[in-house]
């Protein structure tokens, strides 16, 4: 069991992978790559490649080998690449700023769909893992929410709104969403932690408690 990562310890953002016991190895040499994300068969991995004027998102092989351009918008930003659980398709925000829309695609760059035209975001979402719901983040700085949608974009329902919320991922029983959060600590930039919330809405709980920002949590299986 191993993870994967964005960072610059070589001046530059790669992608790394590391073993439980901490063992790592670099697997790109691109600069400014982010946000990677295994395949659900382990073979691939999905990443934000950043390197040019607009961000576009890239796949690879698990080892590092093979790196191939799935899509590039047209002057404007393509980020925060996530898997469907069949490995097939990738769910990854596009646009400016806070009204960038959610976008699935093939993963060989066909039959681009926009998820819903009414959601706008800023980035990261997540695909459930039964492959039914889609989680995502929508409003102004510091008014942020989350919401839960079919993953045809239909049945838009506010799922947490208190606090300035953002970036959820799904338990792999799809009964949990996990999320940064400033509930505890609104408009202080060193103040968002992690949440776990049901799907239902109730049953918020804090994971952590420290003096910088906890950012971005993903559920591994």
């Amino acid at each position: 069991m191993s993870i994967v990562f964005s960072s610059s310890q070589t001046g530059e953002h790669e992608i790394y992978e590391m073993d439980l016991d901490g063992n790592q190895v670099r697997l790109t040499s691109m600069g400014e790559l982010y946000a990677p994300e295994i395949s659900p068969d382990g073979q691939s991995i999905v990443f934000t490649n950043a390197g040019g004027t607009y961000s576009s998102i890239w796949v690879m092989d698990r080892n590092g080998n093979n790196p191939r351009e799935v899509y590039r918008g047209k002057e404007v930003d393509v980020l925060d690449p996530t898997w469907s659980p069949d490995g097939e398709k990738i769910l990854f925000a596009m646009g400016s700023e806070d009204k960038k829309k959610l976008y699935v695609i093939n993963k060989d760059g066909s039959n681009l769909k926009v998820v819903n035209e009414n959601f706008a975001t800023r980035g990261r979402s997540d695909w459930s893992w039964g492959g039914n719901l889609i989680a995502g983040y929508s409003g102004d700085s510091w008014e942020r929410k989350i919401y839960l949608m079919n993953s045809d974009g239909s049945n838009l329902i506010e799922l947490y709104s208190s606090g300035n919320v953002l970036a959820p991922s799904f338990s792999p029983d799809d009964n949990w969403v996990v999320f940064t959060g400033y509930i505890d600590n609104m408009r202080n930039d060193n103040g968002c932690e992690i949440y776990i919330l049901r799907t239902n809405g109730e049953d918020l709980r804090r994971l952590t408690d420290n003096a910088y920002c906890d950012w971005q949590p993903r559920w591994g299986s």
